[in-house]
């Protein structure tokens, strides 16, 4: 029978196990219907996830169809257990999001969105609990059509009206339609299986609504992949079952796995080759042991005691790294008397069920040291830990997780050359995409480094985690490609180019403007409308960012996002303050710039220089010894050349992280400076490339700019932004004096609601002899940019300089526009997201005006009635 692995999803409370519990005893494979709330759910086989009504821990059932034997697997809700949810995407066919009715589009339902899209997983969506008051079908299919994908579907319509919305999700499939009335099953399969279309189906699982047409959705439109014949499968899971045997869940991928296999991972020296003892397949806490299992199996093996999350076997490849991770870190408090060393060895084993919980023993302060996503999840872990281990243990404060990227790219050199060893290695560090992690590739001739050694390099480069020079966190968002080296050809091992390529990743941080990130969450607070201020000012003076409140009846819902150190403990202080009736919901959203990294590298105190297992020095040999040059000074002793452009001998040196295309400053713009000084009167500049008398030439002292909390200012890309807006390209089109005009008055209003400082520049640089010019329209300014310079110059100075003592914004499409501001310091807006900025605060406009003329309605009318009253 044709197998499919199927997950389930969902933000926590939307009734994912109660739908699980609902296709397993409408498809026979249970006689009886459990429940969270009674604590016998078939797949809550954990003793603590009965008694907390969530799923803590992945599992799987059988459930078999007519035409398909799916395996459902289970996964956890709660965001503090999202890497579990992570590690089952990578052997799903498919997945059902499931979808509470009530609250359709939630925080972490984005944040599974995304994960479902880049793991390319077809979706199936299961809207619930639609038999609770208040539900709307057409509202929540506009809240998913809006939020998650246009392709959403709603597959309980019938008719005209279903064929139609399906045709237009792909070409084909509009073809049919046109030419027969409606779409094949056929075509219907493919968009969902190449995610253009998204089936959602409306119900109760409680009530058992809607559950037989998901399955038969699920029957008619799923494929089975098609599998080779040679082995292959993807570990996704480690656990232990009661008796304390160690289990790698897999899913075979091609041909077939027999007992006694013999099967092989890891690269040298850590390759490993084991045998495969017992094959199981578990549905629910039983499982059924079986001699063999072919492609599509999912099922636990024994006997293999090597194995990781992620792992490929076979012809399988390892998957990429997980995008969620822990950002909290804790000590862990052991109790009085006991052994941490025997403590840590036995904590090994819970990291390789959970890699994400990275678990370190610090020798030098002796202590054992772990990550965490939440507070829940480490009520769970001490649990945990006292169960299985005997050990009552305590965690220290939390700390967050930083990390560290550059703001421009720069060369890193490392050389390694004591007595008889050598190698050279040039690498060129560039800032990468936000969320996108490190990449590693290679553009190095074979002429200049044989392919053997750059295969080495890429090798060390991705073996260790390599720290930043702010915090000594790990560094992330960066490409790193190798451009040149150089090997011995008697003198050079394999270890002589890991000492190198470490070297140099170090060397090029060290001379980099390096920028640290940390962890933002997205949040959702609902509480009372009288608590609605209190709230606002809570989180603006936590450097949130927060949404116009939007109103439910008595309560009010305010959004946004904040970063995670500000928001530690604010959900007890909410319970507090509202007297139990608030809740604060919270997801993580990635990470960004600290708010306060001036203060953060300051409190954390590292010294790159005296981290002796992260060194940025070199070794050269000199009159037959190796002796050690310092970061700075190796570019003039390297053997090969500068990977990187050199400068033209009349080119003035440019400070760390601006772009080559810039050549003035706001120092001689008079626009810029007329701008500064209507809002702030004259300012004082000082050289940027001069050192102050008291600032050490050292290059031991890195200094970080200053936070800042003077007024934001918003830099706008005129016609950028009209031409990305379908309004105002359309009014363009026919006069673009009327779009201009419109686009500045939108800002005008925008400005009076945020109160931030708004520069319109509008590109001019084609006018022949245009000198550029600024001028006041109302509260914004309007800059028209002079002959030969575009917007995407006068922003990019223009952010330069702003964003050496205020908080920039800049508002644009353009790509590398946008990669220029950040590394100038400036947050990025891309047009859509600030499209809805716009639109929200027009929105919330229009209510104010609304209340304001109730609220003078009424006054005349009681001015009115004291009159008449006066006059009888």
């Amino acid at each position: 029978m044709n197998k499919l692995a199927v997950g389930i999803l969902a933000h926590v409370d939307a009734g994912k196990t109660t739908l699980s519990e609902a296709l397993l005893y409408r498809s026979g494979a249970l006689r009886a219907l459990g429940r969270v709330d009674h604590q016998n759910a078939f797949l809550d086989t954990d003793h603590i996830e009965r008694e907390r009504g969530i799923t803590i821990f992945s599992k799987q059932a059988i459930l078999p169809l007519d035409r398909l034997e799916l395996t459902l697997l289970d996964t956890p809700g709660h965001a503090d257990f999202s890497s579990e949810m992570e590690r089952t995407l990578q052997v799903l066919d498919y997945a059902i999001l499931v979808i509470s009715g009530t609250d359709p589009v939630q925080g972490h339902t984005q944040t599974l969105w995304r994960l479902l899209t880049r793991y390319c997983i077809p979706t199936f969506l299961f809207i619930n609990k639609m038999d609770l008051a208040g539900t709307d079908r057409s509202a929540v299919m506009e809240a998913l059509k809006g939020r998650l994908s246009d392709s959403c579907v709603d597959f309980s319509e019938s008719g005209d009206s279903l064929w139609e919305n399906v045709a237009m999700c792909g070409e084909a499939a509009l073809s049919q339609y046109l030419e027969r009335g409606d779409v094949e099953e056929e075509e219907v399969a493919s968009l969902i299986r190449s995610r253009q279309l998204f089936p959602c189906y409306f119900g109760s699982a409680l009530k058992l609504e809607g559950i037989d047409a998901l399955l038969d959705g699920i029957q008619r439109f799923a494929r089975c992949p098609d599998y080779g014949a040679e082995f292959g499968a993807k570990v996704f899971k480690i656990a232990r079952d009661p008796q304390g045997n160690r289990l790698t869940y897999l899913k075979i991928t091609g041909g077939r796995l027999k007992v006694k296999t013999l099967l092989s991972g890891g690269q040298a020296p850590e390759a490993w080759s084991e045998k495969v003892d017992q094959i199981r397949i578990y549905s629910g806490a039983r499982f059924t042991p079986t001699e063999e299992a072919g492609a599509g199996t999912v099922c636990a093996v024994t006997g293999l005691s090597r194995t990781h999350p992620g792992d490929g076997l076979g012809m399988e490849p390892p998957s990429p790294a997980p995008v969620l991770s822990a950002v909290l870190a804790y000590r862990l408090l052991l109790p009085e008397g006991c052994d941490p060393h025997s403590a840590w060895s036995k904590l090994v084993q819970l990291e390789e069920e959970d890699p994400q919980l990275h678990i370190v023993w610090n020798d030098q302060l002796r202590e054992i040291h772990l990550q965490l996503m939440g507070e829940i999840q480490l009520e769970i872990l001490k649990r945990l830990i006292s169960e299985r281990f005997g050990l009552s243990v305590e965690f220290g404060p939390g700390s967050i997780v930083y990390r560290e990227t550059i703001a421009a790219p720069v060369e890193g050199i490392g050389h390694f050359e004591p007595l008889r060893h050598y190698a050279e290695v040039h690498l060129l560090l560039e800032p990468g995409e936000p969320g996108s992690g490190l990449r590693f590739a290679s553009v190095c001739s074979e002429d200049v480094l044989d392919k053997s050694w750059q295969h080495l390099v890429l090798t060390h480069l991705e073996e260790k985690t390599h720290l930043g020079v702010l915090t000594g966190s790990p560094i992330t968002d960066m490409k790193i490609t190798l451009t040149a080296g150089r090997a011995h050809v008697k003198h050079t091992e394999g270890g002589d180019f890991r000492q190198a390529t470490y070297r140099a990743v170090r060397q090029g941080l060290m001379g980099a403007r390096s920028i640290l990130l940390e962890p933002w969450y997205d949040f959702q607070l609902e509480l009372p409308s009288q608590y609605v201020g209190r709230a606002m000012s809570d989180l603006q003076r936590m450097s949130g960012q927060v949404e116009p409140p939007q109103t439910q009846g008595e309560a009010a819902l305010l959004t946004g996002s904040a970063p995670v150190s500000e928001l530690q403990g604010y959900a007890a202080q909410v319970t507090a303050y509202t007297r139990g009736q608030g809740r604060l919901l919270c997801d993580l959203r990635g990470y960004q710039p600290c708010h306060n990294q001036e203060e953060v590298v300051a409190s954390i105190g590292y010294d790159s220089q005296r981290d002796v297992d992260n060194p940025a020095d070199s070794v050269f040999c000199s009159h037959g010894a190796g002796v050690v040059v310092k970061w700075d000074e190796v570019p003039a002793r390297m053997h090969l050349p500068s990977s990187l452009r050199p400068q033209q001998a009349d080119t003035p040196p440019q400070r760390r992280g601006v772009s080559a295309s810039y050549t003035g400053s706001a120092q001689q713009d008079k626009e810029l400076a007329e701008i500064f000084e209507r809002t702030y009167g004259p300012v004082k500049r000082r050289d940027p490339f001069r050192k102050e008398p008291d600032q050490p030439a050292s290059p031991e002292k890195r200094s970080i700019r200053p936070a800042d909390n003077r007024p934001e200012y918003l830099l706008v890309d005129g016609y950028n932004i009209i031409f990305a807006w379908d309004e105002l390209k359309a009014v363009a089109q026919d006069n673009l004096d009327a779009a201009r005009k419109l686009l500045m008055d939108l800002l005008s209003n925008y400005q009076g609601y945020r109160n931030c400082v708004v520069i319109l520049v509008f590109d001019a640089y084609k006018v022949p002899g245009n000198p550029g010019s600024v001028s006041r329209y109302h509260n914004i300014h309007v800059v028209y940019t002079k002959e030969a310079e575009t917007a995407d110059a006068y922003i990019e100075r223009a952010t330069y300089e702003i964003g050496r003592e205020h908080r920039v914004r800049v508002a644009t499409s353009d790509g590398p526009e946008q990669l220029i501001i950040l590394g100038h310091g400036a947050l990025r807006i891309p047009a859509s997201a600030f499209h809805a900025e716009v639109e929200q605060v027009e929105g919330q406009i229009a209510a104010i005006l609304e209340r304001n003329n109730r609220r003078e309605k009424s006054k005349a009318i009681q001015a009115a009635l004291e009159r008449a009253e006066q006059d009888k």
